[in-house]
């Protein structure tokens, strides 16, 4: 996780980030979508792990902003069908992936992240069938 620095009085101190929220930016770190993201990315959910921060040290008013902004990654299941993600085996995408040092999101999990087109937004209605 990021190190930085934060006001606390007139001092400049290093911010303490909550172990829980270190663990949940490892899981987002190593998750299947993380491959996928960008610069801009990082930068929004390292915004949202102060969110989390703040809440798992008891500050619950930020609960609201905190589940709005990791929707916007796929956080669930329901998110990602709403996004439209689907996790695909990725045994010929690896194939074609050159080698590296670290073991890829792919690598891990097994499964990649990809966009399912055509499926439709809403479920169909019962009414009529």
């Amino acid at each position: 996780m990021p190190d930085f620095r934060v006001h606390e009085g007139d001092e400049l101190v290093e911010y303490q980030w909550p172990e829980r929220t270190r663990e949940w930016w490892d899981r987002w770190r190593n998750s299947a979508q993380a491959e996928h993201f960008s610069s801009t990315d990082w930068e929004f959910l390292l915004d949202t792990a102060l969110l989390h921060a703040r809440l798992w040290s008891g500050e619950t008013s930020v609960a609201s902003e905190l589940r709005l902004r990791v929707a916007k990654f796929g956080a669930t299941v329901e998110d990602r069908a709403r996004l439209r993600m689907q996790f695909a085996a990725a045994d010929e995408a690896d194939a074609k992936r050159p080698t590296s040092v670290g073991k890829s999101a792919r690598e891990r999990r097994g499964a990649h992240m990809g966009v399912v087109r055509g499926l439709p937004t809403k479920p169909k209605d019962d009414e009529g069938a």
